[in-house]
């Protein structure tokens, strides 16, 4: 009782101490997870904003390399600066679309942006007229168009524009690398506590591991001690066995003796009483009479029946104490031998006999062909006048949880149902009572220590039999026999 409280309290300290831990370990998950997230989802809006400055930026440069190369080849007529004209114009356009699909996380930015565009488009559009004027030998118009300044206003629109963007964008990345900073400042003291609660938990584990190693070494101590008084009351108890067990075969061997002993002498009387009364009857016929004879008729029949009871009961009593090992015994081969020796009965009566496939168990042989031998003929003998007998002999293999073992054990059920004359329910366990008979000698013979006989044999063989019947329907006997018939006939014999 004191180990069990100390193994309690250990497993409660134990489930403590764990319980800790995981909820250091999902704290600590928690701080890192969160830590990461802050600097992913900061870094992100960073990149983003870096992004959206650097192709605005891209965009006003082209811008400005266009506006060059126009005004470069208005001024002079020179090709040349078509070509940086071009290649802006060219680039801006996809500028533009990179541009588009950028976004930003300031409010207001989108429409912005949106604005810059449209300015864009308008600045291109100028360029492109002036050039496309100047290239058709139209530089009057063009210069015109140059000194209207509407260009120069677009420019310093657009410029205006992308100082504003880039300004607010400047504000936005400076306050996010502050917050940078300061998640940077969380994950340190993140880190920091992390390290110190895992050092702590490997000092508990330290400390706990020991606590247990010294519990475990004092358990083992008691229970090698509990281990010695336990093999020393189990030498007791089977030096208490083996005189037992000695003391036992003694007293089956005796009892043996006594039977057979016992019915040598019980029968060497009875067999004068039925030689004498033969005698008689043959000698003295005359003077007897009828009721004389009738008299020596009885006296014979109660002999013989004696005889009968003694030679039952010495056989009822040899079913353990002369039991033979268990071999692989085949009850096909069994069945076909009480049939063949029930072969004149079964004739007579007309029976029909079917026979499943049976299996082959290990058993005691001649026992098993006494329990056949018993069932069927009774089966053969208790039928009903006017009614053709009909046995049917079945098997299955069953597997059912056997309460003496407490597991799960595997049958082998051979079960023997007839048509015959059956009997009342209420005396299903009364039959295989030694001398119990449910009729009367006049009508069937025999001594009423046949079932008896069988539930021996069944239980010899770690089995039960049980029988089932409607009075004038027939009866069916059940045998269940373990298919591991050893553990349940060694705990029977201990």
């Amino acid at each position: 009782m004191i180990k069990q409280k100390q193994q309690g309290k250990a497993n409660v300290t134990w489930a403590a101490f764990i319980v800790v831990v995981l909820s250091i370990i999902v704290g600590n998950a928690f701080l890192a997870l969160n830590t990461i997230q802050g600097l992913t989802l900061t870094q992100k809006s960073l990149d983003n904003t870096n992004m959206l400055t650097t192709a605005i930026e891209q965009l006003h440069l082209s811008i400005v390399q266009a506006e060059s190369g126009q005004r470069g080849y208005l001024l002079t007529e020179e090709d040349d600066y078509l070509a940086p004209y071009y290649d802006a114009v060219n680039q801006l356009q996809a500028q533009t679309d990179h541009v588009k699909s950028l976004h930003s996380e300031i409010d207001g930015q989108a429409e912005r942006i949106a604005e810059l565009l449209l300015l864009t488009e308008a600045k291109i559009a100028e360029l492109k007229q002036t050039v496309k004027l100047a290239t058709n030998d139209k530089e009057r118009r063009a210069l015109y168009v140059l000194n209207t300044h509407k260009g120069r206003k677009l420019y310093k629109q657009i410029r205006a524009k992308v100082n504003d963007i880039q300004d607010r964008e400047l504000l936005f990345k400076v306050s996010h690398f502050s917050k940078l900073a300061k998640i940077k400042n969380e994950a340190k003291i993140t880190f920091a506590i992390t390290a110190i609660t895992s050092a702590l938990l490997i000092i508990g584990m330290f400390v706990m591991t020991r606590l247990n190693l010294r519990n475990a070494a004092q358990y083992r101590a008691d229970l090698e001690k509990q281990n010695e008084t336990l093999a020393s009351k189990v030498s007791e108890r089977t030096q208490e066995l083996t005189l037992y067990s000695d003391e036992l075969s003694r007293s089956n061997r005796e009892l043996e003796e006594f039977a057979f002993v016992a019915s040598h002498d019980l029968q060497e009387p009875l067999r004068k009483i039925q030689a004498f009364s033969d005698r008689l009857e043959t000698m003295f016929k005359d003077e007897l009479g009828e009721k004389g004879i009738d008299y020596i008729g009885r006296m014979k029949n109660a002999a013989q029946r004696m005889s009968n009871l003694i030679n039952d009961l010495l056989e009822f009593s040899r079913v353990t104490t002369r039991g033979k090992d268990f071999i692989d015994t085949d009850l096909n081969d069994v069945v076909a031998d009480i049939l063949s020796d029930l072969e004149i009965a079964i004739n007579e009566s007309n029976a029909q006999v079917n026979v499943d496939k049976l299996p082959v168990i290990q058993a005691d042989k001649s026992q098993m062909q006494q329990l056949f031998l018993n069932l069927l003929s009774n089966a053969v003998k208790f039928r009903k006048a006017g009614t053709t007998p009909r046995i049917d002999i079945t098997y299955e293999d069953v597997n059912e949880f056997s309460e003496e073992l407490n597991v799960d054990a595997q049958w082998q059920v051979v079960t023997i149902k007839d048509n015959g004359i059956g009997f009342s329910q209420e005396y299903a366990d009364k039959i295989f009572v030694p001398f119990q008979r449910l009729h009367g000698r006049s009508e069937y013979k025999g001594t009423g220590i046949g079932l008896s006989v069988c539930r021996r044999i069944v239980e010899r063989h770690g089995g039960v039999i049980h029988a089932q019947s409607i009075e004038g329907e027939g009866a069916t006997f059940t045998i269940k026999l373990p298919v591991e018939a050893s553990l349940f006939t060694l705990q029977g014999e201990a």
